[in-house]
């Protein structure tokens, strides 16, 4: 399919530059595939709806957002430079991208201060070894300390919130940053050992631990899977073509007890509602049978796209219902929803058309949209 049928324009004040407070105030488009009906509610409302049944499964992304955002300096110069980490390669060998006024050259150090800076106090310093084309570096690490990559976050690194929310934050004359930027940019149920994502998984930002009490207690069952979010999942396509975009690729990890929910879930009859399309991207991503695995944990390159759907190369079969936010023109994420049975790319955007004129707040501290 072409690009450009997932375009759309959006109105820049639309765009969400702080998360809803609480987290389940957040607004909720409800969308009934079969009937057409939508309803405007809340995240909080979801156990009042009365469509979830004792014995569903709700999927979650359990992965924590690291760090990765970086400030630093040219030794040699002392000009700024900001990026972001992307992943690492060993302890000392990272990825990154980076960004300054002038041309970085392989060889040359910045240096990486303490959050907040204290001073010219430098806590490590990134050697660049290797260009990687488009701002993206491979370089060598060394510090004082540990170069562990989320320990060493922690100490010189912000949260990385997307660009497009900073450059909103300055339009309106706001902080580029808030004290509150880390908690809100992860999930009540992110697990810090599963700390690996430079992006949210967004969707399940809007959970707070008395919706997910309210839910258990309705019976509706929980699993979490992890997929460390990169910096590929919020990217624009940049080709004519959706197909010919080079998808990225993206860890994954699903535990024994939720392959074993899975079963059972599927046993029972019942649906599973997966929050957010890196859950999504994690399910559809398993074996068509698991029976004898304990766990399944890898790369995932799975590109879901409606053409894929219609010509019979790709099938949903874990996701029932998707819970999850408004998505980027032009992106892998919108084709990804375009692509559940029933909602087409047309019938997304039409439902997008109505968001924006009802005023829903879009992108990762936005709204949320229930496809049920």
């Amino acid at each position: 399919m072409r690009t450009s049928e997932l375009d759309f324009d959006l109105p820049p004040e639309r765009i969400a530059t702080t998360a809803a407070e609480p987290r389940d105030s957040a607004r909720l488009m409800a969308i009934h595939r079969d009937s057409g009906k939508v309803e405007h509610r809340r995240v909080r409302d979801l156990p009042k709806l009365g469509v979830f049944q004792p014995g569903d499964l709700m999927v979650v992304n359990q992965t924590r957002v690291l760090r990765a955002y970086l400030t630093g300096t040219r030794d040699a110069t002392g000009g700024k430079v900001s990026g972001l980490f992307v992943c690492a390669h060993d302890e000392t060998t990272w990825e990154v991208m980076l960004e300054s006024k002038g041309k970085l050259q392989p060889g040359e150090a910045i240096d990486l201060h303490p959050v907040p800076r204290k001073g010219d106090e430098t806590v490590a310093q990134l050697t660049l070894t290797e260009s990687l084309g488009r701002g993206a570096w491979r370089v060598q690490v060394s510090s004082d300390q540990t170069t562990d990559p989320p320990t060493l976050l922690e100490r010189v690194g912000s949260t990385p919130l997307p660009p497009y929310i900073r450059k909103a934050r300055k339009a309106r004359e706001q902080p580029e940053f808030t004290g509150n930027d880390f908690e809100r940019y992860n999930t009540v149920f992110s697990d810090t050992q599963q700390a690996g994502s430079v992006a949210a998984p967004t969707a399940g930002l809007h959970f707070t631990p008395e919706l997910l009490a309210s839910l258990d207690a309705m019976g509706v069952h929980r699993a979490a899977v992890t997929l460390h979010v990169g910096l590929g999942t919020f990217l624009p396509v940049h080709t004519e073509s959706l197909e010919d975009h080079p998808i990225h690729r993206e860890w994954i990890d699903v535990a024994g007890e939720t392959l074993d929910a899975l079963r059972a879930v599927r046993e029972r009859g019942r649906d599973i509602l997966a929050v957010g399309t890196t859950s999504v991207r994690t399910l559809e991503s398993l074996p068509d049978s698991f029976e004898g695995v304990n766990q399944h944990t890898g790369e995932t390159e799975l590109f879901i796209t409606p053409d894929r759907v219609a010509d019979g190369s790709f099938t949903y079969r874990y996701t029932d219902r998707l819970l999850t936010n408004f998505h980027l023109p032009q992106s892998t994420l919108l084709a990804l929803v375009a692509a559940l049975p029933g909602v087409g790319v047309d019938r997304l955007l039409g439902w997008y058309r109505e968001a924006i004129r009802e005023e829903y707040r879009f992108y990762s501290f936005g709204d949320a949209m229930l496809i049920l």
